[in-house]
């Protein structure tokens, strides 16, 4: 990988580089991949539109990058392992060879189903291998992919699917996950009853749950395959796409009520996960690389799909949870497949720590080499038990910092190249020019400092615009601070350049390494009948990192126990289990302005329990209600 920089002194020298002339530095980078026409240009861009673009005029195809040029070196490796949920299940291993084939037999299926380029594909499938022989075939022939985390309820996929007035639906049956299994095919069959736009849904068997198949839409994925098996297998020749074209929509909590489809498109998205894969983690040529993440997520995406297998790597992708049969899952995993990159979640660290050291002693994890943390800010206790536990104190740990809006690692250590600091993503990738910005929009120059966190230059993985509503994407990102990409995030750069992130500094939370956006989660709540408003602020929680506080005002007279759990119970049905709140507080009024703003600030303040620094409640319609909040909360935390 002619691009891997080795050394600190590479890495200085790639950042100048990078900064100095971007322009030359990407044309190089992406220069190691296959492109059927090289571009005209690599760059241009206009932060205030906004509009950017990445290797205008070249032609390539993400699939042929993942699969077909592998072929001759690496055919016969393994591109995918599979580890399903229960143990005593076979695994399954698809090499390159094999995952190229299915991948143009699925791609013929979805062309005999009248997918064509530019349709949208709603994709909602268990952590199956079939899941990235969807994604993979929908990229091969030019179809738009929009992937659904299966925790998310059904009126959250009719909301996706009616977006992007998607064609298709890929599911299963059914799926599995821990003791539960999750009924995916009554859940889309739920949410079509809203959609209009959906021909064709394919269903694969994976639990065996009794369904009902609707005759005229709905076919089996195993009798599409038989059908192409029987035309005798015809290849699939990739699609000639533009570096421009849209590869994939992901959608994402925002701080209003709707979620927003990011957009990434084909070349920039190819180049900028290839790269930073092969950096991040230093991947070397017959590493297992295991990231724990559902292809739900961006981190799926970038790291189980694109990423690895853009760099000939073998990606274990795992269908259960941490905590199934027991705590000691992911060790055995580790041991099973002699793992060389484990790449996880803060959540799941500090949930296993929970469950004590004897889970882990006895495993054998001697074949890890590079630790990896996603999705949060990973704590300093975390960070050494992890250390200490998992890496034996010889595996560097990279903090990665990165959103669904950016593609890829922004800010982060480079294994074994950079130093770490516990608690620090560190710094900067090559060609990522961070800045920090204060409440009035002035840059804040300098060390030991504190500001909001923009991006001051684009990166061939940023976003391009949010599906079918420009407007939403330069109003979120680039209208708060003048010809900058603004993170939400909040950051601190030590005394020595290191960045550390500080958490959201607007109406999102951080649960679980998910963004939750509270008007999302407030406007379900206030879905249920009995519900007359409610406030949603976040917490510490020991697990999850961020925990969902409600607050919430219901009409009088009610079963409080009842209501909580009907509550709890809409959530559920309106998002998914995810957003639910693990705390519901009812109170009388909420604390409002003269001008009727609810004041989240003291909201968050009494959930955190940090009441020395309430501020000023004078300018508050009824100072009185604070002081009715905080005993509420207080026999709560009693309880």
């Amino acid at each position: 990988m002619s691009f891997q920089i080795k050394t600190f002194e590479e890495y200085q020298d790639a950042y100048q580089r990078s900064v100095k002339d971007p322009e030359q530095f990407w044309g190089e980078i992406a220069d190691n991949f296959f492109w059927k026409r090289k571009w005209t240009n690599v760059l241009s861009w206009n932060f205030k539109e906004p509009d950017i673009k990445w290797f205008e005029g070249g032609k390539v195809n993400i699939t042929e990058n993942c699969l077909d040029r592998h072929i001759y070196q690496y055919g016969d490796k393994p591109a995918i392992i599979w580890e399903p949920n229960d143990p005593t299940e076979a695994h399954r291993i698809l090499s390159y060879k094999q995952l190229l084939n299915k991948v143009e037999q699925f791609s013929t299926v979805l062309k005999n189903n009248n997918i064509r380029k530019g349709d949208r594909v709603c994709i909602y499938l268990p952590m199956v291998p079939e899941l990235v022989i969807a994604v993979l075939a929908c990229a091969r022939i030019g179809a738009i992919h929009s992937v659904v985390f299966g925790g998310f309820s059904a009126q959250s996929i009719a909301d996706r699917i009616n977006d992007a007035t998607c064609k298709l639906v890929i599911t299963a049956d059914g799926g599995f996950r821990g003791t539960k299994v999750l009924e995916l095919k009554s859940i889309v069959d739920d949410a079509l009853m809203q959609c209009q736009s959906v021909e064709k849904v394919i269903v694969l068997t994976r639990s065996r749950t009794p369904i009902a198949m609707l005759k005229g839409r709905d076919v089996w994925w195993e009798d599409e395959i038989n059908k192409v098996e029987t035309q005798g297998n015809p290849p699939c020749p990739a699609e000639e796409m533009d570096a421009e074209d849209t590869l994939f929509i992901l959608y994402t909590s925002g701080s209003t009520g709707k979620p927003k489809g990011v957009v990434h498109t084909t070349g920039g998205y190819m180049v900028y996960t290839g790269y930073t894969f092969a950096n991040t983690f230093q991947y070397a040529p017959g590493d297992v690389y295991f990231c724990t993440a559902d292809i739900g997520w961006i981190t799926g995406h970038s790291y189980i799909v694109y990423g690895p297998l853009s760099q000939g790597a073998t990606s274990l992708m795992f269908e259960g949870v941490p905590t199934f049969p027991d705590a000691g899952r992911f060790w055995d995993i580790v041991e099973k497949y002699k793992v060389n990159i484990l790449y996880t979640a803060p959540t799941a660290i500090r949930s296993l720590m929970a469950f004590g050291d004897s889970f882990v002693e006895g495993k054998d994890l001697s074949s890890l080499r590079v630790l990896g943390s996603v999705g949060e800010p990973i704590n300093e206790e975390a960070w050494n038990w992890y250390n200490e536990k998992i890496g034996k104190g010889k595996c560097p740990i990279v903090d990665t910092w990165w959103q669904t809006e950016n593609g890829g690692h922004l800010i982060t250590s480079i294994a074994g190249v950079t130093p770490q600091l516990p608690g620090y993503a560190l710094l900067p990738l090559p060609g990522v020019q961070p800045c920090l910005m204060d409440e009035n929009g002035n840059e804040i120059e300098g060390n030991d400092v504190s500001g909001n966190l923009c991006i001051k230059f684009p990166w061939p993985g940023m976003l391009r615009t949010t599906w079918g509503d420009h407007e939403r994407c330069k109003q979120t990102y680039f209208s708060t601070y003048a010809d900058k990409y603004f993170t939400g995030d909040g950051c601190y750069r030590s005394p020595e350049g290191y960045y550390r992130i500080t958490g959201r500094v607007d109406d999102v939370l951080n649960v679980s390494g998910h963004r939750i956006g509270t008007a999302e989660v407030e406007n379900a709540i206030n879905m249920h009948s009995d519900v007359v408003e409610s406030a949603i602020v976040g917490y510490p929680h020991a697990v999850k990192g961020q925990g969902i506080y409600a607050y919430v005002i219901a009409h009088h007279h009610i079963d409080a126990e009842k209501t909580r759990q009907d509550i709890l119970q809409t959530v559920t049905r309106i998002i998914g289990a995810i957003a639910k709140p693990d705390i519901i507080q009812f109170v009388d009024e909420l604390p409002k302005t003269r001008s009727g703003k609810i004041m989240r600030r003291i909201l968050r303040k009494v959930a955190e329990d940090d009441l020395s620094s309430l501020g000023d409640t004078s300018t508050l319609q009824d100072p009185s209600v604070v002081d009715a909040i905080i005993q509420g909360a207080e026999k709560i935390r009693q309880a």
